[in-house]
């Protein structure tokens, strides 16, 4: 016990957060902190939540993929040790490529009585952010072999949903939050115990569930591990949220009780229906018709092939359920994608991008989309509704029905237009190389009625056709 209260002290000073931030506003100092738990039983192993450079890890070596990265928002993810005694090891580390967080992991076995306690403060104004859970790689007996299956673990914590508690009715933009992530009633209750007693207020402590059911908990090789995504996209003010990206925002605890008890694990919360049985972008379709026609008479003399849209991703139970890869999926966004082309290199070779803007409908909060190459699964150079507002009606003039559609375009020149995105070759995965299998995958975030993602059948899917000279 002596030694873990010197390990989280030597932790602190090295870590580079300074908790003059939460104690700014919650008046509440480290060590304080630290004094509540260990009174609650818990040993305390230190970590933090920080930026993950998903492409960096790629072409380190690190990780078989970006994972289908979202080229318009960047990622933050809970970094944490090792419990205590643990000798399994766990599989991803940044280390390689950040040294200072040698002995910290990305993803984690994690006992059934433990509980990981983020402290920290939310994002400056943006127009989205959540913290989510998931499963990261499981053991699969039939094969004896560890999968990534990546999978969301329910419903996150949003912008939109904070939005309505009473903490966060006059502000929910850098104000402190408190996340608790377990699968433990008794570690929950303990942990919001020692929070209330050090003097945090309760409405800011949240819990995200890790349902039992679906995970093989335990700190065993064949047992699952987890993780966490902290989203973030477009910030009103780029510079603060550049900084708030290049900082670390909030500490995680690992709180292991000294006593292993049998868990009393929670149960799996509901959830938020997708869908509000709104179809009014269907009365689009004969306009879209028509903007895919204004498209290639445009490109008049040019090849113009189609390319199929598609769910890309369902959802995490679904996955978890057919033991496939999720890609770190969350239920606040719809997922599509389009057939594999090829972007060349030719003059005048690009990828047309339209359809229906899901925000100027009111289906969405924001929706964006970014070219992938198949092998990376690498998101390069996102555009989305912030770029491509109002540019169809130059294709429709007249067309009152204009103003719900867009056009984009994907390509290797530089147009000087907000609405192209210009992908580079040679320069790793933070590029697309001019004979590598390619597609395109759009994202459709968070219907305001329902603070989560629409629903497939209630919106009309983007669309694109390549253009070959």
């Amino acid at each position: 016990m002596h030694d873990m209260i010197r390990i989280a002290a030597f932790l602190i000073m090295i870590i580079p957060f300074s908790f003059s931030c939460m104690a700014d506003i919650t008046g509440i100092d480290e060590n304080t902190t630290i004094q509540a738990f260990q009174e609650n039983g818990f040993e305390i192993g230190l970590g933090k939540m920080q930026t993950v450079d998903a492409i960096g890890l790629y072409d380190a070596g690190i990780t078989p993929s970006c994972y289908a990265i979202n080229p318009s928002a960047p990622y933050m993810s809970f970094k944490v040790p090792k419990a205590p005694g643990q000798t399994s090891n766990n599989t991803i580390s940044d280390s390689p490529i950040n040294p200072d967080n040698k002995g910290l992991w990305l993803d984690y076995h994690t006992r059934p009585d433990e509980a990981f306690v983020y402290i920290g403060t939310t994002p400056p104004e943006c127009d989205y952010f959540s913290y989510c859970g998931y499963i990261a790689m499981r053991y699969f007996p039939l094969t004896k072999e560890k999968s990534r299956v990546y999978a969301s673990l329910g419903d996150a914590i949003s912008l939109a949903r904070l939005k309505k508690e009473p903490a966060y009715m006059n502000g929910v933009f850098s104000k402190p939050i408190i996340i608790i992530f377990t699968a433990d009633l008794n570690a929950d209750a303990q942990a919001r115990t020692a929070l209330t007693t050090a003097g945090y207020p309760e409405d800011i402590i949240h819990t995200l569930v890790i349902p039992h059911t679906l995970v093989n908990l335990g700190l065993e090789s064949e047992t699952d591990t987890l993780t966490t995504l902290h989203r973030v996209a477009f910030f009103t003010n780029q510079e603060e949220g550049d900084a708030y990206m290049n900082s670390t925002p909030g500490v995680v605890y690992r709180l292991t009780p000294e006593n292993e008890e049998e868990p009393s694990f929670i149960e799996i919360p509901d959830l938020i229906p997708r869908g509000n049985g709104d179809v009014h972008e269907l009365d689009l379709m004969d306009d879209l018709k028509e903007l895919r026609q204004a498209i290639i008479d445009r490109y008049d003399g040019y090849q113009a092939d189609d390319m199929e849209t598609k769910i890309w991703i369902f959802e995490g139970y679904d996955a978890i359920q057919r033991g496939i890869d999720a890609l770190g999926d969350i239920r606040d966004t719809v997922y599509l994608n389009t057939t594999n082309t090829i972007l060349g290199d030719k003059t005048g070779e690009c990828i047309i991008v339209y359809g229906v803007n899901h925000v100027a409908t009111g289906k969405a909060t924001y929706a964006n989309f970014g070219l992938y190459g198949l092998a990376a699964l690498n998101g390069i150079q996102g555009v989305s509704n912030h770029d491509y507002s109002g540019t169809a009606e130059e294709y429709l003039p007249g067309n009152p029905n204009a103003q719900y559609l867009y056009v984009a375009k994907i390509s290797r020149e530089e147009d000087g237009n907000p609405s192209t995105s210009v992908i580079p070759s040679g320069v790793g995965a933070h590029g697309v190389e001019p004979d590598e299998p390619c597609f395109i995958g759009f994202r459709v975030y968070v219907e305001p009625e329902t603070s989560v993602g629409p629903a497939w059948n209630e919106i009309v899917y983007d669309r694109a056709i390549k253009i070959t000279p």
